[in-house]
């Protein structure tokens, strides 16, 4: 039997942290911008230092070898990720020095609406040598011209001496870099000192996170902790505190701001919280993925198939936006051929360990709750159309593993489209993202109708034919739910984070890709018969090469890494 340490010394850590912090306060505001970019390069230089030592830890905590493709995951999601957002925010910082706007030099657009848009992907030349085809335009709310745009973005570091105290952040446990890119932004969009406290499925990950922003803890204007939800609790309500962010689940936010059980419910329908201080939050939810009908080859149905099922398994299912409902049209002539292709995905994929808290009593609670579930090889459910109370229970609980539900609704692609809008709008719980596949001969025969389609869907980030992780991991995205949740109705979070470019309140982001990549030509001369398969997605067999690769580029980018890069790609 264990016994736990007095309060006093249980929350020590926290305390001593923050009392550090406090002290920090003054000094991040003393802190002008060339120091803040220096800072930011000391950080990428011990980024890449401590890469190996990241992908390790993360592979062991899932229980995977570190010669399996799936650590591809653990390079993309972690150093990687890091190194892109540390070198964007450099890259922001830097115009802010030399009193230019982090947008110059960005391309500039309209979307229905009224809205402006910014094209941040591809913006460098080796965009779109990395990411062929794929673009990223945030939408401005409608009527914010380009001009405010440019004036607005980065202002709140034009004032850096303007300081916003300490924040506090809960640290996810299902991607290891999802805390300490929260923390970036407390810092360097918030102007905020952080203090992060894991999730303790991260913990062994400690060492590796203090060693990479040594120059920040260093400097005391950041502090890492480890502990349980009690830990959690004591540090949000700490005197200390002014701001605290979340990533998470609905339920947790909820705990946190009202408490649980009776009293908690009470206070949350009186509008009377417990935690009184402000409070970002990104919370998740059912990702919807919208199938529009068309005529597909062969090759189509397989790539669209593994492209959902990544959607479902990258993780193992415990992802934010993984795709959680398929919608497609039960008047699509190949629909069945569809749904045997996504069967052989999901079976085809590797097998992998439920390694995070919960998931066999979530897949439990799926058996239970919902009529026609197949069981597919490798521990995955798949659910079929079936009735309203599986409907009701795929549309308004998170899953967070490995199982995906089919929705069929009638009509051809124009009708379909619409019908499916306004049911990802009105009956699916969560605004984080949603998924759009059409092929391009569609699209043209949907023509300006598909874009007011997207406008109305209200949703942080949509991605046409990609999955979003995608946007997740490019820093200039702002990530978060639609705006407008509130307190007491939280759905997928209030806030947005990333948002490298340090854009003021930006609606969403559109991400767009080829149907299906192009085959390309090899290295050696020999010809790709077949199109390379995406890093990302959980079929690919050189993900962790490829992942490797990214990471020594993101580290010291020269066009001498792009050979290794491209040559890995195209074996997946």
């Amino acid at each position: 039997m264990t016994t736990q340490a007095p309060p006093h010394r249980r929350f020590s850590a926290v305390d001593s942290a923050l009392a550090d912090l406090d002290r920090g306060v003054e000094i991040w505001g003393r802190t002008a911008l060339p120091a803040r970019r220096l800072l930011l390069a000391r950080v990428h230089a011990l980024t890449a230092l401590y890469a190996h030592d990241w992908v390790e830890a993360a592979a062991e905590i899932k229980g995977l070898p570190t010669d399996s493709p799936l650590t591809g995951e653990e390079w993309q999601s972690g150093p990687y990720g890091l190194l892109t957002a540390l070198a964007s925010l450099i890259d922001t910082f830097r115009a802010l020095q030399q009193g230019r706007s982090p947008v110059d030099g960005y391309r500039f657009g309209s979307a229905p609406g009224g809205r402006t848009t910014v094209r941040v992907l591809p913006h460098a030349p080796v965009d779109r040598i990395i990411l062929g085809g794929c673009t990223a335009d945030v939408w401005m709310p409608p009527g914010v011209s380009a001009e405010v745009v440019k004036a607005q973005a980065g202002q709140v570091q034009r004032d850096p001496g303007r300081t916003a105290g300490i924040g506090a952040v809960l640290g996810a446990g299902n991607v290891a870099s999802i805390p300490v890119l929260d923390a970036l932004h407390e810092l360097f969009t918030a102007n905020r000192v952080v203090l992060v406290k894991l999730n303790p499925v991260t913990d062994p990950l400690l060492g590796v996170f203090q060693a990479i922003f040594r120059p920040l803890i260093e400097h005391g204007v950041m502090r890492i902790v480890t502990g349980d939800g009690e830990v959690g609790g004591y540090l949000v309500h700490h005197p200390l505190v002014g701001h605290v962010h979340i990533t998470g689940s609905a339920q947790t936010h909820d705990a946190i701001v009202f408490g649980t059980g009776p009293e908690g419910a009470a206070r949350k329908q009186a509008g009377t919280p417990l935690l009184t201080k402000p409070i970002t939050s990104e919370l998740g939810g059912v990702a919807p993925a919208i199938v529009l009908p068309g005529r597909w080859s062969q090759a189509d149905l397989r790539y669209q198939a593994e492209n959902l099922a990544t959607q479902r398994l990258h993780n193992n299912g415990y992802n934010c936006v993984a795709t959680q409902v398929v919608i497609i049209s039960s008047d699509w002539p190949q629909r069945h051929e569809f749904l045997a292709q996504l069967r052989r995905a999901m079976a085809g994929a590797p097998p992998r360990a439920a390694y995070y808290p919960g998931s066999d009593q979530r897949m439990d609670g799926v058996r239970t709750s919902c009529t026609d579930v197949e069981e597919i090889d490798g521990g995955r459910l798949l659910i079929g159309p079936a009735d309203a109370s599986t409907r009701d229970y795929l549309f308004s609980t998170e899953v967070f593993a490995p199982a995906l539900g089919i929705m069929t609704l009638p009509g051809n692609a124009r009708a379909f489209l619409s019908e499916a809008v306004t049911l990802a709008n009105d009956s699916i719980s969560g605004t984080l993202g949603a998924h759009l596949i059409a092929h391009p001969s569609t699209l043209r025969e949907l023509g300006a109708d598909f874009e007011k389609e997207l406008a109305r869907m209200r949703y942080g980030c949509i991605g046409i034919n990609v999955w979003i992780g995608l946007g997740f991991a490019l820093p200039a995205v702002p990530w978060g739910a639609y705006p407008g949740n509130e307190l007491a109705r939280v759905g997928s979070g209030i806030g947005q984070v990333h948002n490298s470019l340090l854009l003021r309140d930006p609606e969403r982001t559109i991400i767009r890709a080829p149907f299906r990549p192009a085959p390309r030509s090899l290295p050696a001369g020999e010809f790709a018969l077949t199109p390379p398969c995406p890093p990302w997605f959980v079929t690919n067999r050189t993900a962790h090469s490829t992942g490797a690769a990214l990471t020594a580029f993101a580290a010291k980018p020269s066009w001498q890494r792009i050979p290794r890069i491209l040559a890995s790609a195209l074996r997946g």
